[in-house]
């Protein structure tokens, strides 16, 4: 067996699966139990966005609760990952940018991440997305980010295949409208024959302007499966549409 490490891509969706034990969050436990143990990780986050890219770089990072409106359980959780400021550098000479010593662990790492490292113990480094880049840029850089499974290093994408916020219906918690069931059916196919180039021109695939209104959540896909490598194989390990336009995909590649 290879001791390369797998890399993957996690639907995050709402802040509450923190604190929720659902089907979604019972999964993340076992699927960080599958995987080996990861000497880092390095989250490319839909929720931290820069001009340039960055990587944060401070020993402690503090946890950031950027969301509002929720219950008050949920603002009270910490999660205490070291930092790997090591990693971070090394990351800036493989795709430039800056290290930035002031952000810390968004929802987007530590949402899922409780679920699956429950001790905070794994070195934890966020890399930025700047949306000036187009969708192509993006997945350069993750190529460069290939050699890091090599090092034991899990490159971990985090955001949501489906992501239309405005679109939400709070009365659907479970399926999804027409043209967002179209657009992951389109997306998870296009992961199956590995048809990358597919996955970067996502705009043309079906439903896809009214699923990715922005690139935000969608890009960390692009990172995870470059990262991988064009012959490592996509497998779909949690799948489920909510509130009308979200997808909740969750993808392992190699």
């Amino acid at each position: 067996m290879s001791d390369r490490m797998p890399t993957l891509f996690l639907g995050h969706g709402s802040p509450e699966n923190a604190i929720a034990d659902n089907a979604y969050t019972r999964k993340l436990t076992t699927l960080a139990e599958e995987l080996p143990r990861p000497e880092a990780i390095l989250v490319v986050s839909a929720h931290y966005m820069t001009e340039g890219s960055a990587l944060t770089s401070a020993e402690r990072p503090r946890t950031i609760h950027d969301f509002y409106g929720f219950a008050e359980e949920l603002y009270e959780v910490e999660y205490p990952a070291p930092g790997a400021p090591q990693l971070a550098a090394d990351v800036v000479g493989l795709l430039g940018g800056q290290l930035d010593g002031r952000w810390g662990l968004d929802h987007a790492a530590w949402s899922p991440m409780r679920h699956m490292w429950r001790d905070a113990d794994v070195p934890t480094v966020e890399l930025s997305i700047d949306l000036s880049m187009p969708a192509d840029r993006h997945y350069e850089l993750g190529r460069k980010l290939s050699e890091l499974p090599d090092q034991g290093v899990l490159v971990l994408g985090s955001g949501n295949i489906v992501h239309n916020l405005g679109a939400i219906d709070w009365n659907r918690p479970h399926g999804g409208y027409e043209w967002c069931a179209a657009f992951d059916a389109a997306v998870n196919e296009r992961l199956g024959t590995r048809d990358d180039a597919a996955l970067i021109d996502y705009d043309k695939l079906p439903g896809g302007p009214q699923s990715v209104p922005t690139p935000d959540h969608y890009l960390p896909l692009l990172y995870t499966a470059a990262a991988a490598g064009i012959g490592a194989p996509a497998t779909t390990v949690y799948e489920g549409l909510e509130m009308g336009s979200l997808s909740m995909r969750c993808v392992r590649f190699g």
